[in-house]
């Protein structure tokens, strides 16, 4: 798998992978109506650099990474990662995760944290918690889920 800089060609591939992410509306705080367009435009925006994983010429995931504060706090990254419903169980977010932790280090961050991970998304939080992440905050009743009501979010942590 190839993991590359997006770039503007990707715009579409990338589109079709967020799409339903943020149409489910069980994993993501964006707003579920939001524009193909106003998503592209989060998604690509210019504090963050983005990614896209390739395989036999096909995106199968996309992530980014960005400080996740300004001044005091810039020596931590965020990332946001999704995979294509085709591609799931084929370890493409774990390849997305091992990628972004090596282009953190490379810019010289010093730590990475995910500030909203939805409880009930439970592969994603065995996945991280797998790649060294640890639960350092949760908070109740924090993500209005579709199905389930509000759940918690938790804050995950990594040193690098």
């Amino acid at each position: 798998m190839l993991i590359r800089r997006a770039t503007a060609e990707d715009r579409s591939a990338i589109w079709s992978i967020i799409a339903p992410v943020i149409r489910a509306g069980e994993t993501y705080t964006l707003d579920r109506d939001m524009s193909e367009a106003e998503a592209l435009s989060y998604w690509l925006a210019p504090d963050k650099e983005s990614f896209v994983a390739e395989d036999d010429g096909a995106i199968l995931g996309t992530y980014y990474i960005r400080a996740n504060q300004a001044g005091g706090g810039a020596h931590v990254c965020n990332c946001g990662y999704m995979t294509a419903a085709a591609a799931s169980g084929r370890g493409v977010a774990r390849a997305m995760c091992d990628h972004s932790l090596a282009v953190a280090r490379d810019r010289g961050f010093r730590a990475m944290q995910f500030n909203f991970v939805v409880s009930t998304n439970e592969r994603a939080v065995r996945l991280w918690e797998a790649m060294g992440f640890s639960i350092v905050g949760r908070l109740p009743g924090a993500f209005a889920h579709p199905q389930r009501g509000d759940v918690d979010a938790l804050v995950m942590h990594r040193r690098l």
